[in-house]
């Protein structure tokens, strides 16, 4: 089928879910209430035009930057920061609550100062997205990772918007969902501007997609700004606890009742000492599920939520077995305050999720075997001595335990993750280069 018709039947069906996704908007925001918050501006309706340029040097036209969720917010961030520290106005769209709520806390400023705007971006109807190209006239477009839509390139290339994919990624899989659509993904990701690629490998996968010419440019992540107060404060919490800190993060449906029984069946090293757990949610939604679950349990817990500001070692008692991270934007300090991290979404077939902030922050790392969302860096970290991979949650928590009675380990693999971390920067800069003559 040609992609014209393949197009037509994917708008068509857009269109009849319109009805659908409003009210999924209305459930999810009765959990979370930022996705109650201008609605509209999902199907292309936008109540204020964007605030005037503080600076008369400012272009009037701003910098779309695309980043659909929490990760690939925190992953976009050194590139914002480039482009404002260029005086450039950024326009930043998200389509998760997790998302928008980080924006606002990474780039508090900027948006006071009127010089960062953010706004929901619409769903893939064509209406919708032409709506949007019309209303904000952006010079350029940055879609983060992997966020390539047929409706919206196509909107983007109708109104002379140059896009790139930036920081792309493309596993196997995802890859080969997208070919099942063929002459469609071939149309959308060959009328890509630029693609630049995390890896030679998702290079090559994309251009099994159409794309043209993509370049390996690396990963933003590994450009992440961490904030100083967080490693601080991390650093220091951990020595007053008394106890080594074990962070399992990250973890995703199905998999914190593994990791709850195997805490339960061997609470201690083989030395006697009992660590603290913090277990992190991936998702704010399932918070009180997961801490319920670890009530559930037998284990003795206590929320973040119940403490004010950052930790500190007198909010957590000595017989707390459990503290639930359930809070945004503070991994950062989980990290700093770990002895290791079990970094979760690989336990169950969903990818993985991003090991580099756990490297940057120099803690040793343990991953399960689905990684294949961030399989280079996985790979790279583990071939580095920066991590190790653990067959099941059984096993990850083995694997920690034995790291806490074995510090001279700990050791090398924290002078291995700050050697990883150190030898993959420099994406940002390279992303604006290849992107320079759009920001004239």
């Amino acid at each position: 089928m040609a992609a014209a018709l393949w197009r037509a039947v994917y708008s068509t069906l857009w269109r009849l879910l319109t009805p659908f996704i409003w009210l999924k908007i209305w459930r999810r925001a009765k959990r979370e209430p930022l996705y109650g918050v201008f609605p509209a501006e999902r199907f292309g309706f936008y109540r204020k035009a964007m605030p005037k340029p503080a600076n008369d040097d400012f272009r009037a036209a701003p910098v779309w930057v695309h980043a659909v969720s929490l990760g690939e917010t925190r992953a976009a961030q050194p590139l914002i920061e480039a482009l404002l520290e260029r005086g450039l106005p950024v326009l930043l769209t998200n389509m998760t609550a997790t998302g928008r709520t980080e924006a606002s806390r990474l780039f508090a400023t900027a948006i006071a100062q009127g010089r960062l705007r953010q706004v929901w971006l619409p769903y893939d109807l064509p209406g919708a997205v032409r709506r949007f190209f019309r209303y904000f006239t952006p010079r350029c477009g940055l879609l983060i990772e992997t966020e390539v839509w047929p409706n919206l390139i196509r909107a983007g290339k109708h109104y002379a918007v140059p896009l790139a994919l930036v920081s792309a990624r493309m596993s196997e899989a995802s890859m080969r969902k997208n070919l099942r659509l063929a002459s469609l993904a071939r149309q959308t990701f060959g009328s890509l501007d630029q693609v630049l690629a995390q890896t030679q490998e998702d290079a090559d996968r994309l251009t099994r997609l159409g794309a043209r010419a993509p370049k390996v440019v690396g990963n933003l992540k590994f450009d992440l700004r961490l904030p100083p107060d967080q490693l601080d404060a991390g650093l220091a919490w951990n020595p007053g606890l008394a106890r080594p800190v074990i962070a399992i993060a990250s973890t995703r449906e199905g998999e914190e009742g593994d990791f709850l029984t195997a805490i339960a069946a061997m609470p201690r090293t083989q030395d006697g000492v009992e660590p603290l757990v913090v277990l992190i949610p991936r998702h704010p939604q399932r918070f009180d599920e997961v801490a319920a679950m670890v009530a559930g349990s037998g284990l003795r817990m206590k929320r973040r939520s119940a403490i004010q500001g950052l930790p500190a070692p007198r909010d957590v008692s000595s017989d707390v077995q459990v503290l639930v991270g359930d809070s945004l934007g503070e991994m950062p300090f989980y990290y700093a305050a770990a002895d290791v991290t079990i970094v979760a979404g690989s336990f169950a077939p969903l990818g993985g999720q991003n090991l580099i902030e756990a490297s940057a922050c120099g803690v040793p790392v343990i991953v399960g075997p689905h990684t294949f969302n961030f399989a280079q860096a996985s790979e790279n970290a583990i071939e580095a001595g920066a991590a190790l991979r653990a067959t099941d949650a059984a096993d990850a928590w083995r694997l920690a335990l034995q790291l806490l009675e074995h510090p001279e380990d700990r050791m090398r693999m924290r002078e291995a993750a700050a050697r990883f971390s150190a030898t993959h920067t420099g994406a940002t800069r390279r992303v604006m280069l290849e992107i320079s003559s759009w920001l004239m």
